[in-house]
């Protein structure tokens, strides 16, 4: 059920912005509900909605742009404590990668405070192969999730590199 509505937010997030143009427009985005900061390469657009992260209830903030294919998405909440923000950010994680049947390529140890690791992963979905670049992190009781995802294919990993690594806590 968890994956399904991961799924579902994401489907949403997509199909709000398939009428978007496709093209690389890098603009500096503020969250106004989260204390985060990014750079999107297209207008994003937002949607909030109540998912199940193992067993915790929460509602999760989907910010999204959409170019050629390829999602750039952070997903923020906050948890009830500390120990549980953590615990989200473990159940996002774990649920994208199941999302595609990903095999992770690439996980290195991540600078942030959460100490949870960056990862590539390749996987399988729309009917063909899939790639995801991610980050997840947790500070205090806000969670948040960074990742690009689309056909294998069209993820360019310096595009990929540029969105995750620009964003920031405030």
């Amino acid at each position: 059920m968890r994956k399904n509505k991961l799924t579902a937010t994401l489907v949403i997030a997509a199909a709000l912005l398939a009428g978007c143009n496709p093209t690389y427009n890098w603009r500096d985005y503020r969250s106004p509900d989260a204390p985060y900061q990014v750079m999107f390469p297209a207008k994003p657009a937002t949607h909030t909605r109540s998912v199940d992260l193992n067993g915790m209830k929460v509602e999760m903030t989907m910010t999204a742009a959409e170019v050629e294919g390829v999602m750039f998405a952070v997903g923020s909440g906050v948890a009830p404590d500390p120990a549980q923000a953590r615990a989200a950010v473990d159940a996002m994680r774990t649920a994208m990668l199941r999302n595609i049947n990903a095999t992770v390529q690439r996980e290195s140890a991540s600078a942030a405070t959460s100490g949870m690791p960056d990862i590539d992963a390749t996987g399988t979905g729309r009917g063909g192969p899939m790639k995801l670049t991610g980050h997840f992190e947790s500070r205090g009781t806000r969670f948040y999730q960074v990742i690009v995802l689309g056909p294998e294919k069209d993820v360019a990993a310096e595009k990929s590199e540029q969105f995750v690594k620009s964003f920031t806590l405030l």
